[in-house]
């Protein structure tokens, strides 16, 4: 049997020291005796764990000390909601990168009045849009770092005359970041931070208090805060992985380590894309995305695409089928991925190619 490689876009391929930690833990959390998915979550052990996973959270990324990591259910998309709960009192400016920024979009449209800045949905949202103006009388302006469909990436820190905010559920720990920058981070940890059943949102906290509104208490990033993370029973499960995750990414040198290596992995399957006869990128250059790499057959191939799927399995290829909403492949290369892996896919596509000379 071929040695497997995972391109999932989420949950993601995990350090495999996360993996054998939680195995362990699941049958022994810290020498209690008692499973991980039946320890207390009041006990000193698992408050211990809390405390580990949100300190790794600000020292991975130099979290400045007047924000706080809370960690929650619900995913990226309660956060869509949570978001302009917390913020909305006028008027909110979003830039529409792709499927997932749209739903944030529609959440807060909601609850008041939200705007569009900017859309690439005129070219299939293939690139990110340039030199537009986030009105400055706006609540806040929220952007979507990472479009996992269609492969584009949001490569700097904005800088915005309102509070920036932004969904980096797919490429968040894999560059480096100015959180200073932002009134709030927020994802799912099931790209690059853990397992599903984790969100996670960085929050400056004198960014909060300013709207009118009633905010539901499990919707107010206040109560969370103030609760440290533990207001209702927290996932315990994924929180530990997530821990792991983020102690597996400390050990091999953190986040400039890890950028280095997703840009090179990146920078291998682009240039097998743009080399090979029978692919194409989907994405335009200058926005294409380090964590999610879309591609189609080239014109003229386009009835090889079921073969090569079919081909690519055989060789091991986990999870290269592109969305539907773009078709095609898309591999996914998350912190975890490793360096062999995309040698392999490029094997594969190289082999193909030949197959078909």
């Amino acid at each position: 049997m071929n040695e497997v490689h995972v391109f999932n876009a989420g949950p993601c391929f995990l350090p495999q020291e996360a993996i054998d930690s939680a195995i362990e833990a699941l049958k022994d959390f810290k020498g209690t005796g008692v499973s991980l998915i039946s320890v207390s979550h009041r006990s000193k052990e698992w408050e211990a764990t809390m405390e580990e996973c949100r300190a790794l959270w600000k020292e991975l990324l130099h979290i400045p000390d007047d924000y706080e990591v809370v960690l929650l259910g619900g995913g990226a998309s309660l956060q869509f909601l949570c978001v302009p709960m917390n913020f909305l009192e006028r008027k909110a400016a979003y830039l529409d990168t792709g499927v997932w920024a749209h739903k944030a979009l529609k959440e807060a449209q909601g609850l008041g009045e939200a705007v569009v800045v900017a859309c690439s949905k005129d070219r299939n949202y293939s690139y990110i849009p340039k030199d537009f103006e986030i009105p400055a009388d706006a609540d806040y302006f929220h952007v979507t770092t990472n479009n996992t469909i269609y492969g584009t990436e949001l490569k700097q820190d904005l800088d915005s005359p309102v509070p920036l905010i932004a969904d980096m559920s797919s490429d968040i720990l894999s560059r480096p970041v100015d959180v200073s920058k932002y009134a709030v981070i927020y994802g799912g940890a099931q790209k690059n931070a853990g397992p599903a059943g984790v969100a996670f949102a960085i929050v400056r906290k004198d960014a909060l208090g300013k709207v009118s509104r009633y905010i539901p208490t499990m919707l107010d990033y206040r109560t969370h805060i103030d609760k440290g993370s533990m207001f209702n029973t927290p996932p315990v499960f994924p929180i530990y992985v997530m821990t792991e995750t983020l102690r597996w990414l400390k050990g091999i040198g953190g986040v400039p380590e890890i950028h280095r290596r997703n840009l090179k992995k990146a920078d291998t399957l682009y240039a097998e894309i743009d080399r090979n006869p029978l692919f194409v990128g989907t994405a335009e250059k200058a926005d294409r995305s380090i964590m999610n790499v879309c591609f189609v057959m080239a014109p003229g191939y386009e009835s090889l695409q079921d073969e090569f799927m079919a081909f690519a399995k055989s060789k091991g290829m986990v999870g290269i089928k592109g969305h539907r909403s773009v078709g095609g492949f898309r591999a996914s290369l998350y912190n975890a991925c490793r360096q062999e892996d995309v040698d392999a896919l490029v094997a594969c596509m190289q082999e193909f190619a030949k197959m078909h000379a």
